[in-house]
């Protein structure tokens, strides 16, 4: 199965991790990624800290663990490659994948983020998965 396919089917929850340049670490609550292609995945944010993390230090991880009793789900590591600041760009995202939010969310303050896919791991365990 295609990852963007998993997050289009999976529910659950998901935490994205950065670090500034000094290495303090962040973890924030973030919905599934907005897939680009299979290689390349996107976040709304808005200007607050896990922002200004990525602005100094490219890398981040995203944990999504997968409703239900179980610890399943993935580990996507990241770097970040661009981000836009385009309000229009921002809803047009949150209405093909939320609908139901889109025009609830202010969304002049926040940015389109595109990172990379370096690597993706099960939630437990250290071998890749496809």
């Amino acid at each position: 199965m295609k990852l963007s396919e998993y997050f289009e089917k999976a529910t659950g929850m998901g935490i994205l991790a950065t670090a500034d340049s000094a290495g303090a670490v962040d973890a924030a609550v973030y919905a599934k990624p907005h897939f680009i292609d299979e290689e390349t995945v996107a976040f709304i944010m808005a200007d607050k800290l896990t922002h200004h993390n990525v602005q100094q230090n490219p890398r981040a991880a995203y944990l999504f663990r997968e409703a239900g009793e179980k610890y399943l789900g993935k580990r996507l590591y990241l770097r970040k490659t661009k981000e836009v600041q385009d309000p229009e760009a921002v809803r047009e995202m949150r209405r093909k994948k939320y609908p139901e939010v889109s025009g609830k969310y202010g969304d002049e303050n926040k940015f389109i983020v595109y990172f990379k896919i370096e690597k993706v791991l099960p939630l437990v365990g250290d071998k890749s998965s496809d």
